[in-house]
Order: C-alpha cells, then sequence, then structure tokens
C-alpha cells in the first residue's frame, strides 16, 4: 500500500502508517466472518438449479464486500436474490449484462442519509444517491420521521395530504407510494423531547419520562433499529446523559443500537465521546457515532486521541463504531453559531430579540472569547470567509446563496456581523464552514470499524439553490480519493466500509455481501471512472459518475446510466 508523504506524522501514541498497516490484517479476518455468516445462511450453490435466472452478469470483477481481495465471476440473480456466483456463462437468463470486467460489488450502504419524507414529498431527489451506488439508507438524527404529535400538520405527498403519529403509520405511507432504494430508520430522541417536552429548557417529570420511553418503545415494535441524537441543537442539547441512558435502555431490550451526533465535536471531542460510551454502557447496547471529526484546528490533533479511546473502549468489550463522510467542510445551521443556551426559551423567541444592536454586541463578544461550547466561529479560525452559505429560507436573499459569509455582507450592503446576525433571525440558513483537514480522514479510515455516511437527505437540484457536495458525491469521492489518489484505502476495503460492514452495524444480514442466497443489492462500476462532481458552491448539485447499473432487491433501477422509473425499495425494519 502506498501511503501519502505526510502519512509518517506522529501524534506521540500511534502513526497514521501504523494504523493503516493493520488494515489488511484486520480485513483479513472480518473476511473470515462475513464467509461464516454467509454459509450459516444455508444458502444456493453456485449452480442453476431453478431455471433461468432473470439476469446473468458476466465478465465481472467481483468485489464481494467481506474484504476479500476481487475475483472473476459471473453473478445469476433470481427474483431479488442472488441465486449463484461463480463460472456461469452459457447459462440460460432472461437477460444477460456483460460487465465487461468492470467492478460489481454490494450496493452501498449510507449510515446516515438523514430524512426519507423527501422520497415522498419530492420523489427525484432520490436520484443524488442512487448515483452514488448508494441502495440502503440509514434515516435519523436528532429528528426522525416519527413519533410526531396529533397537533403536527399533514405534509403533502404527491398529490394527498398525509399525517401519521408512529412510525407503523408512516412505514405504511412509504410502501403506499413506493421508493427506489431501502431505507433503514431510528427514533430520534430530540423527536421523542419534542412530543413530550417541547423546545424548552426544562427536565421531564417521571410522568413525563415515562411518556417519552413509551414513545421510544412503540417505534422499536414498528421496527425502528435504535435511538438517535444530535446534542449539540436544541431542545436535544438539554437532555442530560441520564435521560438519554433512560430512553435508550428501551431500545436495548429489542436489540438496539445507540447512534449518535455527540455533545462536541471539537475541544471536548474526548469528554462527548466518553459520554457516548456510558450512554452505550449504561443503555447495554452498541454504540455508533455519527460523522467522527475534530473540527478547528487546534482541535486536529485530537483525531488520533479519540481513536485511541474508542480501540481502548473495544479493547475492554464495548461495541463502538463510527462512519466519517470524505470532506474538511462540514454542514450546520447558522444559528448553530450561536451559544445553545440562548434558545432555551424557544427559537422563535430568542430571534425575535435579535433585532436589539446591544444584544448583538453582546453576543459577538461571547462569540469571539468564549470557547465552553461547540463554538463554530473558532473553528473557521474566526473568519467569516470560511463560512460558506448554501441554503436559505423564502425571507432571505436568494444572491446569498454560494457566497461566504464576508461575500454576502458585501453583496447586501453591510458588515460580516450585522449580515450573520440579520441571516440567523432570518431562520433556514444552512452553511459549510471549513473546520476539518485531510489527515483526520486518512487516521480514521485507518481504523478497523469506520463506515461511509453522507450526512445528507436526498436532494432534487430542481428544488435547491446549494447543498453540500457529499449529497451527491460522498461514496464514489471515497473511491476516487481516497483509493486511487491517496492510496489509503484498498478498493477491496472501501467497499467493505460501504457495504458489509454497514450492514452487520445496521442488523441487515442477508445484504452487503455477494453470495448466494444474499438479496440482490449490486452496483456495477469501472473503479478508475467513477467520481463525484459536485463541489462547494455553484457546482454542489452536480450527481456523481460511473455508476453504470445498480440493483435494488434484483431490480434495475440504473440501466446501463440511465434512471429507471420503478420503486423497487423496501423499508427494512429491525429484525426482519
Amino acid at each position: 500500500m502506498i501511503l501519502p508523504d505526510n502519512a509518517q506524522r506522529t501524534d506521540g501514541t500511534r502513526t497514521m502508517k501504523h494504523a493503516l498497516a493493520l488494515t489488511p490484517l484486520r480485513n483479513c479476518l472480518t473476511a473470515a466472518l462475513s464467509v461464516v455468516i454467509v454459509s450459516l445462511i444455508g444458502c444456493a450453490s453456485a449452480t442453476d438449479s431453478d431455471g433461468p435466472f432473470d439476469v446473468l452478469i458476466t465478465n465481472a470483477r467481483v468485489v464481494d464486500g467481506a474484504g476479500n481481495p476481487w475475483f472473476r465471476a459471473d453473478i445469476g440473480i433470481r427474483g431479488d436474490r442472488i441465486a449463484a456466483v461463480g463460472a456461469l456463462v452459457g447459462q440460460s437468463a432472461d437477460r444477460t449484462i456483460d460487465a465487461e470486467d468492470r467492478v460489481v460489488s454490494p450496493g452501498f450502504i449510507d449510515m446516515m442519509g438523514q430524512a426519507t419524507t423527501v422520497l415522498l414529498t419530492d420523489p427525484p431527489s432520490a436520484e443524488s444517491k442512487l448515483r452514488q451506488g448508494i441502495t440502503t439508507y440509514l434515516s435519523g438524527e436528532g429528528a426522525s420521521a416519527a413519533p410526531r404529535s396529533p397537533e403536527d400538520q399533514a405534509v403533502e405527498m404527491q398529490g394527498d395530504r398525509q399525517a401519521w403519529q408512529t412510525y407503523g403509520e408512516y412505514f405504511q405511507l412509504l410502501e403506499h407510494y413506493g421508493i427506489p432504494i431501502n431505507v433503514v430508520h431510528d427514533v430520534g430522541l430530540t423527536q421523542v423531547r419534542r412530543v413530550v417536552l417541547g423546545d424548552e429548557d426544562v427536565q421531564p417529570t417521571a410522568e413525563q419520562l415515562e411518556a417519552m420511553k413509551l414513545l421510544v418503545r412503540q417505534a422499536m415494535e414498528d421496527g425502528a433499529v435504535g435511538t438517535s441524537t444530535s446534542l449539540i441543537y436544541p431542545p436535544a442539547v438539554y437532555a442530560t446523559t441520564e435521560e438519554l441512558i433512560e430512553l435508550t435502555r428501551v431500545a436495548g431490550e429489542y436489540g438496539g443500537v445507540y447512534f449518535t451526533h455527540m455533545r462536541n465535536e471539537s475541544h471536548a471531542l474526548l469528554d462527548a465521546i466518553r459520554e457516548a460510551i456510558a450512554i452505550g454502557s449504561g443503555a447495554g447496547v452498541p454504540v455508533h457515532i455519527y460523522h467522527l471529526k475534530a473540527a478547528g484546528q487546534e482541535n486536529w490533533p485530537l483525531m488520533a486521541d479519540a481513536l485511541a479511546l474508542i480501540d481502548s473502549a473495544r479493547a475492554g468489550g464495548m461495541d463502538v463504531t463510527a462512519d466519517i463522510y470524505p470532506y474538511i467542510r462540514n454542514g450546520i445551521g447558522l444559528g448553530s453559531f450561536l451559544h445553545p443556551r440562548h434558545y432555551a426559551g424557544g427559537t422563535a423567541a430568542f430571534l425575535e430579540t435579535l433585532d436589539d444592536p446591544a444584544l448583538r454586541a453582546e453576543l459577538r463578544l461571547e462569540v469571539e472569547t468564549t470557547s465552553d461550547w461547540e463554538n463554530w466561529y473558532r473553528h473557521v479560525g474566526m473568519n467569516w470567509d470560511n463560512v460558506l452559505i448554501v441554503s436559505a429560507s423564502d425571507g432571505v436573499n436568494p444572491a446569498v446563496i454560494n457566497r461566504s459569509i464576508t461575500e454576502a455582507a458585501q453583496m447586501l450592503g453591510t458588515d460580516p456581523w450585522n449580515a450573520f446576525f440579520n441571516l440567523v433571525q432570518a431562520g433556514g440558513v444552512s452553511v459549510n464552514p471549513r473546520s476539518m483537514n485531510e489527515e483526520q480522514k486518512w487516521l480514521a479510515l485507518g481504523a478497523e470499524y469506520v463506515m461511509i455516511d453522507t450526512d445528507a437527505s436526498p436532494v432534487n437540484p430542481a428544488n435547491t439553490e446549494g447543498a453540500h457536495p457529499r449529497a451527491f458525491g460522498a461514496f464514489p469521492r471515497v473511491i476516487a480519493k481516497y483509493v486511487r489518489e491517496d492510496s489509503v484505502l484498498s478498493l477491496e476495503d472501501a467497499v467493505h466500509r460501504m457495504s458489509s460492514m454497514a450492514a452487520r452495524r445496521l442488523g441487515l444480514h442477508d445484504r452487503g455481501i455477494i453470495a448466494p442466497g444474499m438479496l440482490a443489492d449490486l452496483v456495477v462500476f469501472d473503479p478508475e471512472q467513477i467520481r463525484d462532481m459536485a463541489e462547494f458552491g455553484a457546482g454542489a448539485t452536480r450527481y456523481a459518475e460511473g455508476v453504470d447499473y445498480l440493483f435494488v432487491n434484483g431490480t434495475p433501477v440504473i440501466d446501463d446510466g440511465e434512471l429507471m422509473d420503478v420503486m423497487p425499495g423496501r423499508v427494512l425494519r429491525r429484525g426482519q
């Protein structure tokens, strides 16, 4: 394996080269385990015993998802499953696709793909994920599609207005309208808190906590795979560790996982990891950390310490995993640049006060001088040039999109701080701060337990003026940059992280590996051509290139580069 020149740098406890050098051994062990898993499924043999294949893919370089070295084989699909893998040329099939020595791998699994309601309100948005080779994604962070309060408004869905309260009702809607991609859901503890407590900084009474537990229980019984938190955003920031343990313990009764956007991803990163581990330990569940990062230049060295802390927990028997997205800018609401305590009385009430020049001066001083919270202004070097506006509400001049805060201020005829406060007050402004570096990405990808996510909902370019490029290019970028360009990963390791490793974390034991009997979620691509096209700024909504065929449950969703009008996706419930 060829390492980047600066991959030799040390942090005092480990080197990147050492971490990456362990990867082949770890992959061998994981591959062996995956083979055992497949054999236990009792799958069909690699021979044709049940008539013609529906689809036969020939001349393929198979990257099986288990971390094994690629091998040449043909793949026969019958119905929604892989029927055979081997030398199948000459066997009968309704359709034969010549892979022409391209790679065939399991479909990619997005470990945090945000909302699924957009699949119903704006169906073309799914293309942003499908073009990346994604066949399944996990939905939910702090918020989630359910539970909902009876007072929540109905949602416009393809000409109908629909309301729901539980995941059971919501899953019926997804299945009724149809979706082109598989979806998995967790239950957001922000959502649970809002239904019972609202948005204020309050703590639940014993009765309210029981009501919250009942909502988690209902979601788990409906098929959620665990609980999730987003602990830097109000009102989740007001939840105590004890509250999160109590709620997640309910999910543990059903074999659930605790997924978390931690309370801090910068100066207090290590404490945040310790809290996440404490929640998992207290609730008796595995822990998965969303988009692991060390934000802010002064905090970049903490990534090595964070990985060492997770390594230690795993060595002690705690099941902790994580994911990253392959970009050094994150995505966040602009309002998060202010201390979350200001939202304790409700967001709307606080925003009304921002007209006061004295308050603006007080808040500016706080942002510039304090760091006892997730201070994103400090993370970008206290420079508004490093904060790119990517979307905004209808009340904001659309010309500010794809401009930095500094550029937007110039266009609006004001200074950057007043532009910032005006945009926060308008609401709905999302930004991409430049807060990370590449070295921490290389380090994370040297860890055996790190997967990939987009941290983005499906996006329809026709209905948005800006987005984070990860919504369109995260998974192809892993191959284009970290396999081809940086040589940090082998192709087999990259596919393993994006398929079977993620499938196991989500409890999807019949997906993520190419073997007879497994569900036929497959992607066909040229490993030298697949690439992300989306860029920060005006080019953020360009589709990725290089996915020639994509099968979801045995049905072609992308066929010879063309997106098909089909809906073979499924709601994947816990335990299915």
